[in-house]
């Protein structure tokens, strides 16, 4: 039950969380929380992709999103390679750009985007439109036929009016819109748990158990400009296993089994969808893309078997796992206040220069997050701290617990790592504070993905009694 205060009032709010322990040494990382090239030099300074922090906020100013190029690459590789029989979908929404989008292509993925911003970034990216999957629950005509003049390689249908508008459209542009159709399963996943049923109340989708999906199928079946190339699941986000997916592709298969029946033919695709989790802290243990593969694989295997099917083209969207781990945030410390707590305990608010308006996540989904101290080496013991931005806000926290040096101070660098999905993307003006860059690191060489906004990019938009 809620404190009538609010969350942070309630009883044992202050304490840190269970699995939390004060670390032996608090300079040292956690190495799976990190981009693989970050590391600490002797003095304690981070350096991610060669180039260390206390250098790129001299240059580039804090707070800044690092983007660590040659994890992301390699991250995109590994999916590539471990689903090498299905298609890859790089999440937009998580994080993109047209450096990034250029990125995905080259490393062989496909590009899921669910806005005709997102897909305005690909044409200025050069992507292939034929490797590009359109999302969303309530696409605009606009966007629509956007999608349909650009020759998007399929555009995932979420309504029955959805499934009219894009048939018309498609036959007034003269052009045939590949369509999948997105169901819901009953099944929805959370890291290691999954609960199948009681999942239908929700915007995604066309509700498997209702015949919804199966009445879907048939519209766009009998649709003259659309062409039904299959199914689109998508169970959940932040997922560790596979064991949700089994449930979801066992109820899935048997509609792609009922299609075959009724329309005499079986679709040629399939998407499992993903969302595969990341480790924020060290409570999150996620899986490596080849033991997914190996299990998703299998999973689908069993049931085509079952229900006498052709194996469907494949394909999945791993979500945050690729950018997730690749960018990390730092910050510049401004103050420290040390916080009494009941019995005798006491925690230090550590307060940055950003906050909810560059990772709005902790606030919105009550998120863990880590963090380090960047730009030098402590000697001092390890308390208990919280880290928390510099908006009016009593609910501006970027990490909620960490251990840190017990000497931290103002002009000391900090950084949060695992902050590359949803956190630029969802990124605000509020109080009216400028949104960070984005600085790709490689090989020891900082460039600008995505500029620091100004003031003048603020008022920019202000025209009212000018």
């Amino acid at each position: 039950m809620t404190h009538e205060a609010g969350w942070a009032h309630a009883p044992g709010a202050f304490r840190g969380p269970s699995w939390l322990r004060p670390p032996a040494d608090p300079n040292d990382l956690v190495p799976q929380l990190w981009s693989t090239t970050a590391h600490k030099d002797d003095a304690g300074v981070l350096t991610v992709g060669g180039v260390p922090l206390t250098d790129l906020v001299a240059e580039h100013g804090s707070p800044a999103y690092v983007l660590d190029e040659e994890d992301f690459r390699t991250r995109a590789r590994a999916f590539r390679d471990a689903f090498a029989a299905y298609e890859v979908y790089y999440a937009g929404k998580a994080f993109l750009s047209t450096a990034v989008a250029r990125w995905v292509a080259e490393e062989g993925l496909s590009l899921d985007v669910c806005s005709g911003g997102e897909m305005a970034v690909a044409e200025r990216a050069g992507f292939p439109m034929e490797r590009v999957g359109f999302h969303g629950n309530n696409k605009s005509e606009a966007e629509l036929r956007r999608a349909v003049r650009n020759g998007v390689g399929r555009i995932i249908v979420d309504s029955f009016t959805e499934i009219e508008r894009l048939d018309r459209i498609a036959a007034e542009e003269g052009a045939t819109a590949r369509v999948m159709v997105r169901v819901t399963a009953g099944v929805e996943a959370h890291t290691h748990e999954y609960i199948a049923t009681a999942h239908e109340d929700q915007k995604f989708g066309f509700s498997i158990t209702s015949g919804a999906a199966l009445e879907a199928v048939r519209r766009v079946a009998a649709a003259g400009a659309l062409e039904l190339r299959g199914l689109h699941s998508h169970i959940g986000s932040q997922i560790f296993d596979s064991s949700g997916f089994e449930v979801a592709a066992r109820r899935v298969l048997a509609l792609h089994a009922a299609v075959a029946r009724e329309l005499g033919t079986e679709m040629p695709e399939m998407d499992l969808g993903g969302g595969f989790g990341i480790a924020y802290t060290t409570q999150d243990d996620p899986a490596d893309p080849a033991r997914l593969a190996t299990e998703m694989t299998q999973i689908v295997e069993h049931e085509c078997r079952a229900l006498g099917l052709a194996q469907p083209a494949l394909s999945i969207e791993p979500g945050r796992a690729i950018v997730g781990p690749s960018m990390c945030t730092v910050y510049e410390v401004g103050t420290v206040k040390a916080v009494s707590l009941d019995g005798g305990a006491s925690r230090a608010y550590v307060s940055v220069d950003g906050g909810m308006s560059d990772n709005i996540r902790t606030a919105l989904y009550d998120a863990d997050y880590s963090c380090t101290l960047a730009s030098r080496r402590s000697d001092a013991d390890p308390v208990l701290g919280r880290v928390v931005g510099k908006h009016c806000e009593a609910g501006d926290i970027v990490v909620k617990d960490e251990f840190l040096p017990g000497d931290l101070a103002p002009g000391d660098l900090l950084a949060v790592p695992g902050t590359g999905a949803y956190c630029r993307s969802m990124a605000s003006n509020y109080n009216h504070l400028l949104r960070p860059p984005v600085i790709a690191v490689r090989d020891g060489a900082s460039r600008v993905l995505v500029r620091r906004e100004t003031e003048d990019d603020l008022l920019a938009t202000d025209v009212g009694d000018l």
